[in-house]
């Protein structure tokens, strides 16, 4: 016997129905059946259904000979039903991936109650998803894990839809559940569901994508059929009658009863103008044919409600049409005042901000953000850390959203993005160090010095590159910017055409210097950015935790984050897809760790783009969703394997010296969309896998870890890890901001290999706060130890290396770690342009 029979009804949906089907049986979860009733569709729907029961064991369908509508179709289904519990899906609406699973292990934690309810989300005709509907009463601290109505009769406000709860099979038969024939049916088969179940559950997670067609539902549709509603209900209390137990409950069914009539007969679109009339006075019949006995109270509830129904209850059509309208004048009104506030208020802020600007600069004040207020991390958190430690007298402030501030460490100020606070320190910070672009509004003053960290080395297209793919370049204003792409610094440029690049280029113009972490990074920036900053070719300074870190470190954050002793931990790290909308083609989870067995843990990690989204499906062990954690850095410590495809998380993790898998499986996809710098696939610092069974033979044989993948990592290490000892951060503190003068002569790019020259300013090396330290050979760095492993091992000799494949002429700007140093003398114009290579570039020098 299944856990779960899910019968879905399906009439007319040809075209949605493969959608359906396909969301309940790919689900992770396989202990159920699938009961399909076609109720006597005109369209190939039926045919459709068979398909699936031929190509599916699970799939069960009925043809019913003629159109009973939902209610007898489901009932047909629930006869046949023999699941343990009993869930109903509408034909277009979707199942959200991980649900059945979800539901049961929800359910074995709560002794298999009768009922279980959960949320769902609306999914729009441009498939994006809205919130889940009901978190406040289904959310975790709502109430107690199992109850019953007495104890939560809240419950009862929640709409009355089917597909929203889990029947328990027995329930159902002990109680003589059925649905009635009508388009309202819902409403006498939830109210008995909730009155009768002895015990109730919740689950806060969205279950079900309830399709909003751009047409609208058929109770969205103008007719009479809305005239049902009156049957409906006089079956509700023709079943509260036969049970003399539930008549205290009569009082909030009649509140519900009168204000469903007020919802119809308020609602643009569903009666005709000529019934409008006739449907109050129906409704007003009703609700003295079913009202409570005298003296009974009946649930608390707001003035607004309370006079809504006195109205329908009295049959008052004129004045309630009246009041409808005037309500809708309130609510246009209301939006118009919110705003014209909202627009006061960014005035009142801008004139704050210029007369911020009209007082002296703080030298002692520096601003940092990173992702446009999430938090902190990334280079500007490195940074900020060793400015603390070595600059005299400094005040740090983070800018970040209240969610974030948890994350900021002590003596931290804290800046929240829009509030006075935050254009004030705009206006007189005398340093301002980014991973993301500024608002448009800000105006750089002389004398502050803007430093722009960027987020990683490029792999992928940036900047002005993305002119040649304009379906990348539409959404790099929410890619690039504040939802924080892997790389880059300017975004939030998108305008009504697409991305701004004049206004690009004019925030970039703004930049004193941009970070690089290696030649690659820094050819790639000035040509994505041509704009007069000077580069700082010093490395990543969020990776320099990776050479100071411990085994103690690495111990506590493996246990922080729940993973066992000896046991291999994978970190799988997708990038986002410009070119797909909706979920990205991660591999199957469930299956990926059953495969590894019990010695593996997968820790998934989603792009900041799909933070939101459930996961495909949440296996009961092996798979740890670390999405949320505020760190990066700390999950690649805990790791011992990186599993990625596009990500610049792969240029930083090389500097760990560990296993490196990349998965690629629409790799032409994914560059004719957004367009790659190299071909990762043949510079890759491991094994490539082009599909879900390789990657998990890669993975279970052991052939990610072998001395040839780790001779190719570390040839791509010293290939784009030039810099990474440890002191990047040290060095760009004692550059910026223990100069304590002007920024260097422009367009200068200075490397790690050397302090930068006294002459740019006058000053000697060592009055730049002290000796840049030096860099630390390759061959003589140890990373931060391997879970397990007390010490790590050195780095591969140079007789282990395995050359790179060698570079194509597409790829002229993949140049080897060399110290470079070198005036950029591109002219804006011809940056401008979309040619994919430019010859008359000066070319580094290189030592190598």
């Amino acid at each position: 016997m299944p856990r779960f029979s899910v019968i879905v009804p399906v009439h007319q949906v040809q075209a949605y129905l493969h959608e359906c089907l396909d969301s309940v049986l790919g689900q992770c979860f396989g202990d159920f059946e699938l009961i399909a009733v076609d109720d006597h569709s005109p369209d190939s729907s039926g045919e459709i259904l068979d398909a699936y029961a031929a190509a599916d064991s699970r799939v069960t369908v009925i043809h019913l000979a003629q159109n009973g509508g939902l209610g007898p179709a489901r009932n047909t289904g629930t006869a046949r039903a023999r699941g343990d519990y009993v869930l109903y899906l509408d034909s277009d609406d979707t199942m959200a991936p991980g649900t059945l699973r979800g539901l049961a292990e929800r359910l074995s934690a709560t002794s298999d109650p009768d009922v279980l309810v959960f949320d769902y989300a609306p999914a729009y005709w441009d498939g994006s998803l809205g919130p889940a509907a009901h978190p406040p009463l289904l959310g975790p601290d709502a109430g107690p894990a199992v109850c019953t109505l007495a104890e939560r009769p809240e419950l009862l406000r929640l709409p009355a839809f089917p597909w929203s709860k889990a029947y328990r099979r027995d329930f159902l038969l002990r109680e003589n559940l059925t649905f009635p024939p009508g388009t309202y049916e819902d409403t006498p088969w939830n109210f008995p569901v909730l009155l009768t179940a002895r015990t109730i559950a919740t689950l806060g997670r969205v279950c079900v994508h309830y399709r909003q067609r751009r047409g609208g539902s058929i109770l969205t549709t103008t007719g009479r059929r809305h005239f049902d509603v009156f049957d409906q209900y006089d079956r509700l209390f023709a079943f509260l009658g036969t049970r003399p137990e539930l008549e205290r409950w009569r009082p909030h069914l009649h509140q519900r009863m009168t204000d469903h009539f007020a919802t119809i007969h308020s609602s643009p679109g569903r009666l005709p103008r000529t019934a409008r009339a006739e449907f109050l006075r129906r409704a007003r019949s009703h609700c003295r044919r079913h009202r409570p006995a005298p003296g009974t109270v009946g649930p608390p509830d707001t003035t607004a409600r309370r006079l809504r129904r006195l109205l329908v209850r009295y049959g008052a059509h004129r004045t309630f049409r009246l009041l409808s309208h005037t309500g809708r004048a309130r609510r246009l009104l209301g939006a118009r005042l919110r705003t014209a506030r909202s627009r006061l208020r960014t005035a009142i802020f801008r004139c704050h901000y210029l007369l911020q600007r009209r007082r002296p600069l703080d030298p002692r004040l520096a601003v940092f953000d990173a992702y446009g207020g999430r938090g902190y991390s990334c280079n500007p958190a490195a940074i900020e850390a060793k400015a603390r430690e070595l600059v005299p007298d400094i005040r740090t402030a983070w800018i970040c959203t209240p969610a974030h501030a948890h994350t900021l460490p002590p003596g931290v100020g804290h800046i929240r993005p829009g509030s006075a606070a935050y254009w004030s320190a705009l206006a007189r910070a005398r340093f301002l160090v980014s991973n993301v672009d500024l608002p448009h509004g800000y105006r750089k003053r002389p004398g502050q010095i803007l430093v722009q960290t960027h987020r990683g080395t490029p792999l992928k297209h940036m900047g002005l590159d993305l002119m040649a793919y304009p379906a990348a370049a539409d959404g790099m204003g929410a890619a690039d910017g504040k939802a924080g792409d892997d790389t880059g610094g300017a975004g939030g440029m998108s305008g009504a055409g697409g991305t701004d690049f004049a206004r690009l280029l004019e925030h970039t113009d703004r930049w004193d210097y941009s970070l690089s972490a290696n030649p690659h990074s820094t050819l790639v920036w000035e040509r994505a950015y041509p704009s007069p900053y000077t580069t700082l070719e010093f490395g990543q300074p969020r990776n320099d935790i990776f050479r100071t870190a411990t085994a103690a470190d690495v111990a506590r954050i493996r246990a922080e984050l729940g993973i066992p002793d000896r046991v291999t931990a994978v970190l799988y790290a997708p990038t986002h897809r410009d070119y797909q909308r909706g979920r990205q083609p991660w591999p199957d989870l469930a299956r990926l760790v059953a495969a590894l067995g019990p010695s593996y843990v997968l820790l998934f990690r989603s792009h900041p783009l799909h933070a939101g989204e459930d996961l495909p499906c949440e296996p009961p062990g092996g798979l740890i969703d670390v999405t949320a954690h505020p760190s990066v850095e700390e999950l690649c410590l805990a790791s011992d394997v990186l599993v990625t495809d596009y990500s610049s998380l792969m240029f930083d993790y090389a500097n760990l010296d560990r296993p490196l898998v990349i998965h690629a499986p629409d790799q032409e996809a994914y560059r004719a969309a957004r367009g790659t710098y190299f071909d990762i696939t043949a510079m890759a610092p491991g094994p490539v896998a082009r599909h879900e069974d390789e990657l998990i033979d890669l993975l279970a044989t052991g052939a990610h870890a072998t001395e040839h993948a780790r001779a190719r990592r570390a040839a791509f290490r010293r290939r784009f890890c030039p810099w990474d000892d440890g002191h990047a951060a040290e060095r760009v503190v004692r550059h910026v901001f223990l100069r304590a003068g002007p920024p260097a002569v422009r367009g200068r790019v200075l490397s790690a290999s050397a302090p930068p020259p006294g002459g740019a300013t006058g000053r000697r090396a060592g009055d730049f706060g002290g000796e840049m330290p030096p860099v630390v050979p390759l061959d003589e760095r140890r990373p931060a130890p391997t879970p397990g492993a007390p010490d790590a091992p050195g780095p591969a000799s140079p007789a282990q290396l395995t050359p790179l494949a060698p570079l194509a002429a597409k790829d002229w700007w993949s140049c080897p770690a060399s110290a470079s140093s070198y005036r950029c003398s591109r002219s804006r114009a011809t940056c401008a342009s979309v040619s994919t290579r430019y010859s008359a570039s000066p070319s580094p020098t290189s030592n190598s």
